[in-house]
């Protein structure tokens, strides 16, 4: 007998995006969707038309060159939110426009100040406008998780008659249970008259750290949609992470009645390439794809590893991508082979000019480190992607002294809109230092939030990615900057969160 499919639906563009400080530019956005293509994720919400000109740019860019998986973007149940999705998706091989609106008590009376009657009515139209545009309409009632039953069987059978063709239930805020979450998914399907005439889907978060486990109850009960993103990126505590969900089912084909059709093999690099641009570093204890999870300190585990790996191994690493082959580039590599490496990982630079510089900047690295890896090569490109941001600053020369016994001290050279600019700033230290002079140059009055520090390779040679997050006025925003030399590296992060923070518009929250 087949199994069933458990269709994927990442999240990353969108939810994953709700992160403090994870904004994503719309070539950062289109870089992570055709990761997403390449290992063969169904669905990709690729972001909230409606929220910015920005967001509705990033989703029609996804749209217009995914062409393997489905494209969604997302929709309050509003006339104007769903066309704007609509209108951003025009250019999909295959689209869904997303409609949500908040069923729980206390989000009916005290967000939306709707009356239960107003809720039903309105869910109903919402769906019955998005069929204007696309036979593929999904919608949410947010905060299902605290909804009361009844009311949800009423929402629900009313919009799968009027088009739906996917319910999705979202423990919006987290906070049910395992065994909890799937007898709602089981109730729903059996009370629901017209339940086999939709997908069921789920959207779980992870403040009590519980969105994995309730999204595979959800599936043993029935569910075969999972909303996820990589890395279990996503505002608060995040959402349910694609990859251990997908490997959970994967390497559970006794316990579960379906399977995915991911390629596993592209998880590590879609995590990689994930935290790269967002600058949300992957912890080394992560399940799947953190660096430790397929390492074995204990005496007694490597001596039953190395006898038999399923004595404390039940996936091989390669599975999932860590092993994979990969060419190692160096400073004698050549132009075509630089070029070719970066399609195999799926980076497109935007012109020839671009992919010269790239390659100059390549150059540089080779000099200073003798072997390039993948991991390098994604940061190469995202410092290229950088400078050709909306740039007003930018770093000409940083100069530190820093010695036993001495006060540190930075002098920065800065471009501030092509016109050079220098300071000079002692500092607790030399990465404090070089900020204060930043700060004397550019005079930002940001505050920092986020200071951290990973090595993108191993060994003394590697280059060190640094991630800043800095807020002001209420918007928060990332920076990052790689180089051999950390204190550069923390420079260029600082100076990236301020072009940010002067330079990109501010994004609607979805939910507001």
């Amino acid at each position: 007998m087949a199994k069933d499919k458990l269709i994927i639906f990442d999240t990353t563009l969108r939810d994953g995006e709700q992160s403090p400080g994870a904004s994503m530019t719309k070539e950062e956005k289109v870089r992570i969707a055709r990761q997403l293509e390449r290992m063969r994720v169904d669905v990709i919400e690729a972001g909230f038309p409606a929220a910015s000109n920005g967001d509705f740019e990033a989703v029609k860019a996804v749209a217009d060159v995914i062409k393997d998986s489905t494209v969604c973007g997302l929709a309050r149940a509003l006339e104007r939110d769903i066309d704007r999705a609509g209108e951003a998706l025009r250019g999909a091989v295959s689209g869904r426009i997303h409609t949500f609106i908040a069923t729980s008590p206390i989000h009916m009376e005290k967000k939306l100040r709707m009356t239960p009657e107003q809720v039903l009515q309105q869910a109903v139209q919402a769906v019955k406008w998005a069929r204007k545009w696309t036979d593929n309409v999904e919608f949410s009632p947010e905060d299902a998780g605290r909804s009361e039953l009844d009311f949800l069987c009423r929402v629900l059978e009313a919009v799968i008659d009027a088009g739906a063709t996917t319910i999705n239930i979202p423990d919006t805020v987290g906070y049910n249970l395992p065994h909890q979450f799937g007898e709602l998914i089981r109730q729903l399907r059996e009370r629901v008259p017209n339940s086999d005439k939709a997908v069921f889907s789920v959207h779980c978060h992870n403040d009590l750290g519980l969105a994995v486990a309730n999204s595979l109850s959800a599936v043993l009960n029935g569910a075969r949609q999972v909303e996820c993103t990589i890395n279990g990126l996503g505002e608060r505590a995040g959402n349910a992470a694609l990859e251990e969900i997908v490997m959970a089912v994967r390497t559970r084909q006794d316990v579960f009645p379906c399977d995915t059709t991911i390629d596993t093999t592209q998880i590590v690099p879609a995590s990689r390439l994930v935290a790269s641009i967002t600058g949300f570093a992957v912890q080394p204890n992560k399940a799947i794809v953190g660096a430790n999870a397929f390492a074995h300190e204990s005496g007694i585990h490597q001596d039953g590893v190395l006898k038999h790996r399923q004595t404390y191994e039940i996936m091989r690493a390669e599975d999932v991508g860590w092993t994979a082959n990969r060419m190692v580039l160096g400073k004698h590599s050549g132009r075509n082979a630089f070029k070719t490496r970066l399609k195999e990982l799926g980076i497109e630079l935007p012109s020839e000019e671009a992919l010269n510089a790239a390659f100059a900047r390549f150059k540089e690295l080779a000099d200073k480190k003798h072997e390039i890896f993948d991991e390098d090569l994604h940061a190469l490109v995202s410092d290229e992607a950088q400078l050709l941001e909306s740039e007003i600053y930018r770093l000409v020369s940083l100069r530190v002294c820093s010695e036993t016994g001495e006060i540190p001290h930075a002098r920065v050279v800065l471009a501030e809109h092509g016109v050079e600019k220098a300071a000079e700033a002692d500092g607790s230290g030399p990465v404090d230092a070089s900020f204060k002079a930043i700060e004397a140059v550019v005079k930002s009055g940001a505050e920092l939030l986020l200071y951290s520090v990973n090595n993108i390779t191993s060994g003394t040679d590697a280059q060190g990615e640094v991630t800043v997050r800095l807020s002001k006025g209420g918007r928060i925003v990332n920076g990052q900057g790689a180089d051999t030399d950390i204190v550069v590296a923390s420079a260029k992060a600082y100076i990236h969160a301020l072009n940010r923070l002067h330079s990109r518009l501010e994004r609607a929250h979805p939910q507001v």
